[in-house]
């Protein structure tokens, strides 16, 4: 768990007033029996989590595609190749959907805007470092041409729901 108590304040009230905004249906489906705490979200969305990731073409037109995502204080973060068509969406339209499921035991949905952590020719984001080192660890030092070849992105919620009917499922070893 790599989360302040800030963090983790701060995702518990984006938990709490997503939920409190979410239609009739949803609420049917997802309410505080069947969810996580901010806390507990944090212990099960550990290492790399595969999530779908929804991007918009610019005909409006939506795409749908995997990558590695990691639960960093409270947010995912995510990379693709700088040459991938959701790159491109997403420089140019920044609003993103991502889902990461485990079969009938966990969804975790989210909306939100993502922002470039290392963009080409622009300023880096400040903690990139902290966040490089970590990808490197995770990954090896050598995977990628870190600069050039892969462009990584957090994506700042507004929005995020989690469904969990059983955590001790989700803590198991």
């Amino acid at each position: 768990m790599r989360e302040t108590p800030d963090d983790l304040i701060e995702l518990q009230a984006l938990l709490d007033s997503s939920l409190a905004q979410a239609t009739s249906h949803l609420r049917s489906i997802i309410d505080e029996e069947n969810s996580l705490t901010a806390a507990e979200v944090t212990q099960v969305l550990t290492g790399m989590c595969t999530l779908a990731l929804s991007t918009v073409t610019a005909k409006g037109e939506p795409r749908i595609s995997g990558v590695d995502g990691h639960f960093l204080r409270g947010r995912w973060h995510f990379g693709t190749a700088r040459n991938a068509a959701k790159a491109r969406h997403l420089a140019a339209r920044p609003a993103a959907s991502v889902a990461h499921m485990r079969g009938e035991n966990l969804g975790v949905f989210t909306h939100g805007q993502v922002e470039a952590l290392n963009p080409q020719g622009g300023e880096p984001a400040a903690d990139w470092p902290e966040l490089l080192e970590y990808f490197q660890d995770f990954y090896g030092e050598d995977a990628f041409d870190w600069e050039n070849e892969v462009v990584y992105y957090r994506l700042r919620p507004h929005w995020m729901a989690v469904y969990a009917p059983d955590l001790t499922r989700l803590t198991a070893t």
